[in-house]
């Protein structure tokens, strides 16, 4: 009796025993069946998952945009005055809807071509206002003007157009024409070939980005989505190489498998740069685990503080021979048109960048740069990209409308917030194909582990207690 008990005891051991390394045997393998699954999906050809939401995003993408309104337009120009703005916004368009054209996959090279056509559709709903709603902005063409033609002889012929098309410092334009374009009356009397049509994004409706080539991760999947060449205007291409700012992706999805330490960087043609994000915090989105990356503000760092910013300071008297933070020169990607960036509000600018302007309020919640990626997969389910376009005016003494300015503005035109968040049926979808089994992998390893454990120490514990018992007899 006492041995078959002992038999009993040892045998209830050994199966707690085999549960507990079954589980420990499940573990890598149930991991290896993740990555085959991700790695198998992830891949950018016809049939996976990725390959279906890259050529045509299911979530909707809003671009916002805030504009400055110039309250005290008379004072700047007359007595070089603090200029007084008063942000308006959001006018909220949708983008990214379109799918991308005339994708060609290059099985060599293990790459895939494309252009991404370009469209914005306005939304009342999400919108403060009409496009026809009017502002008070600086004056594109003549702020251009002493950049693009130094020449004082020039400057006083350009001069005598400017005051015969009664143009100032600032206009009044609506949302519409500041956005996506207008004919501009100095030019239009510009009596050589000129493009006279100005507009911040424009030309954008109609148009396409590209071409573009990015590996489909059919040979390394830890490459899948890179941009591995681009070739849009032929002068963005060639600075953007030239400066080695064509990297990473394009932000809709990274490759698989994201730790902490990876630093994540993603390619923006409108600025003609990458940008990097670094990791911030985990954080629950809709049921689903994420990781947030943000942009650090080494990003827009003196040349000083971050040597790969040295393409983007052209201007040594604004930046004071690139001492100056905050702020990036982009005019040699923009034909030689005066435009910098930065973030909303100036955020974390050089003090004396934002001297100028009053009616500015910096907040991180508000106006930072952040990606929520799903580690597993790489894919961002939620996003925001907020930006700042700012013009640079410098004093003219021919010019009109600029000589009475006694120091060079650095002037907010507008920032926008670039913005999508997975939708609620993408949301339930991507939960049940993909965190639902991760989770339920990960459950049944840890159940059969955590029941041969029991198991194994319990009949142990009996064992030794009747061994005991039968020794006292």
């Amino acid at each position: 009796m006492g041995c078959n008990r002992n038999c009993g005891l040892i045998a209830g051991a050994a199966i707690g025993a085999v549960l507990a390394v079954f589980g420990g045997v499940l573990v890598p393998v149930g991991d290896m069946l993740i990555e085959k699954t991700v790695k198998k999906e992830a891949v950018l050809e016809e049939g996976t998952i990725a390959f279906k939401n890259w050529v045509k995003t299911d979530t909707d993408v809003y671009r916002q945009f805030w504009i400055f309104d110039v309250q005290n337009p008379e004072e700047v120009e007359v007595h070089s005055s603090k200029i007084k703005v008063k942000q308006r916004g959001p006018y909220t368009y949708r983008v990214r809807y379109l799918a991308k054209e005339n994708i060609t996959q290059d099985p060599e090279t293990h790459t895939v071509s494309f252009l991404q056509p370009n469209g914005a559709i306005f939304e009342p709903s999400l919108s403060v206002g009409t496009e026809d709603d009017t502002f008070t902005i600086l004056n594109l063409a003549i702020a251009a003007i002493p950049h693009l033609y130094p020449n004082s002889f020039i400057q006083g012929i350009l001069n005598s157009l400017i005051k015969k098309s009664k143009s100032s410092m600032f206009q009044n334009r609506t949302l519409k024409e500041l956005l996506w374009g207008y004919t501009d009356p100095f030019l239009n009397l510009v009596p050589y070939p000129v493009t006279t049509t100005v507009g911040v994004f424009y030309p954008y409706n109609n148009t396409a980005d590209g071409v573009y080539k990015v590996f489909n991760g059919k040979d390394d999947i830890s490459k899948v989505a890179i941009i591995d060449t681009y070739k849009g205007k032929k002068h963005l291409s060639y600075w953007a190489s030239y400066c080695d700012m064509i990297n990473g992706t394009d932000a809709a999805s990274f490759p698989p498998f994201i730790e902490k330490t990876r630093v994540l960087q993603f390619f923006s043609s409108d600025i003609c740069r990458s940008f990097y994000a670094v990791f911030g915090a985990e954080i629950n989105l809709k049921g689903i685990p994420v990781y947030r990356f943000v942009l650090p503000s080494r990003i827009f760092a003196s040349p000083l503080q971050n040597p790969d910013n040295h393409c983007f300071c052209t201007e040594k008297l604004l930046s004071k021979n690139c001492t100056l933070y905050g702020v990036l020169d982009i005019s040699k990607c923009k034909e030689g048109k005066p435009v910098y960036i930065s973030l909303p509000h100036f955020l974390h600018a050089s003090p004396e960048i934002a001297e100028p302007v009053e009616g500015l309020s910096p907040n991180e919640e508000e106006h930072s740069t952040y990606l929520d990626v799903e580690p597993v997969t790489g894919f961002t389910l939620q996003f925001a990209k907020r930006l700042q376009i700012n013009i640079l005016v410098k004093p003219a003494r021919k010019i009109e409308a600029l000589k009475h300015l006694k120091q060079n503005y650095l002037v907010p035109i507008l920032w926008l917030n670039e913005t999508a968040t997975i939708a609620d049926e993408k949301e339930a979808m991507f939960i049940d194909q993909v965190t639902r089994k991760i989770n339920l992998l990960r459950l049944v390893q840890i159940i059969f582990r955590s029941i041969g454990t029991v198991m194994f120490v319990a009949f142990m514990i009996s064992y030794c207690a009747c061994r005991v018992g039968v020794g006292h007899n």
